[in-house]
């Protein structure tokens, strides 16, 4: 297409597009003014939106520090009720057990102070008790039958823990009628002795019951006349020649009784020496019939003694045919022995024979002959 440079229409277009430049030209020129003037303000409003964004992550990171210290108090809260409860409910159950072992306590001290209680009154009745029995004693003491029969069951018991049975005789009646309480069945020497009881009461309670020097010199009186009165009938009743021994025993039944004649009167003991009477007391008494008890245990020993050596003699009898019949069976051992040596020495031979015969060679000998063959048995020795 040709263009004509003088249309109009063209001059007209070329200046519409040269004034759309200059406009461009000059927009750009004006936007870059705008744009230089507009930068700082963008600058602060890039500035104002860092810190805006700032104290926005400021406020987030307020936030959640504000969470997390919230939600840690929550957490110290719980746990702190949890430990309050925890040591609450320990408290309780210390409580309760410190209570209810007050409690325990408390109920078995009422019943150990119950026990106590009971045990006083089984001990206030048992003195109740023995107080009855010490009166009842004291009134069987107070009468002399009951008073004898007293001593007689005491030695009674005393004599059968020391002695058999068969070796004394309580209540004898001797030659010449007297009764009395104990005989003991010794041999000769000292032969049969016999012991009774006697218990001056009245004078030791008069004793005990001395209040000034006139009262003590007439106690001390009565019980010389009681002790003596007593040894003076053991020995005319109880020395009988020829059946009883020469001496006999005097039996106090209270061992106080005993130490104090002993210890203040003691020429009353010497008198009693003197008519061969010797006063025991239960403990001496004891003693006394241990060492008879020897003394019986020898004499029934000498009583055997025969017997004894019968034994014996049947005895050496039985060990001499023992030695007899062990030397019989000691030569048959013997004869045994040599026999069972001549079983071996057989059993020997028997054995090498048995070798020898295992030991054979047998040989195929040819004739020269042409004979048939025959069988040679060679053998070794």
């Amino acid at each position: 297409m040709t263009i004509a440079t003088n249309d109009p229409m063209i001059w007209l277009v070329a200046g519409a597009v040269v004034l759309v430049v200059v406009l461009l030209a000059l927009v750009l020129s004006a936007a870059g003014r705008s744009a230089r003037a507009v930068a700082p303000l963008t600058q602060q409003m890039l500035t104002f939106a860092q810190t805006v964004q700032s104290l926005s992550d400021g406020q987030q990171q307020l936030a959640g520090g504000l969470r997390h210290v919230s939600e840690a108090a929550a957490a110290s809260q719980a746990k702190m009720l949890q430990l309050m409860e925890t040591r609450l409910q320990q408290v309780n159950a210390q409580m309760t057990e410190s209570l209810q072992g007050s409690a325990t306590k408390t109920a078995r001290s009422l019943g150990d102070l119950q026990q106590r209680l009971e045990a006083i009154d089984k001990a206030q009745a048992n003195i109740e008790k023995l107080s009855g029995n010490v009166l009842g004693l004291q009134d069987i003491l107070s009468n002399k039958q009951t008073r004898g029969a007293f001593g007689e069951i005491q030695l009674n018991d005393i004599v059968a823990k020391a002695l058999p049975a068969d070796s004394y005789t309580m209540q004898a009646t001797l030659s010449n009628g007297k009764r009395a309480d104990c005989l003991i069945h010794l041999p000769n020497p000292p032969g049969p002795i016999v012991i009774d009881s006697k218990f001056p009461l009245e004078a030791y309670e008069a004793l005990r019951r001395a209040e000034n020097q006139s009262q003590l010199i007439e106690a001390q009186r009565m019980m010389r006349i009681a002790v003596r009165a007593h040894i003076k009938a053991i020995s005319e009743k109880y020395l009988i020649e020829g059946e009883t021994a020469d001496g006999a025993l005097m039996f106090l039944p209270s061992e106080a009784v005993y130490a104090e004649l002993h210890s203040n009167f003691p020429e009353l003991v010497r008198e009693g020496f003197a008519a061969k009477v010797w006063i025991v007391s239960p403990t001496t008494c004891m003693a006394t019939l241990t060492t008879m008890r020897a003394v019986l245990k020898d004499a029934r020993m000498r009583e055997q003694a025969g017997a004894i050596r019968k034994e014996l003699a049947a005895l050496y009898a039985d060990v001499d045919r023992l030695s007899t019949r062990v030397g019989s069976l000691d030569r048959h051992f013997g004869q045994a022995a040599k026999d069972i040596e001549d079983i071996k020495i057989s059993a020997e031979k028997a054995g090498k024979r048995a070798h020898r015969l295992d030991n054979f060679d047998f040989e195929e000998l040819a004739q020269d002959t042409g004979a048939p063959t025959s069988r040679v048995v060679r053998l070794d020795l």
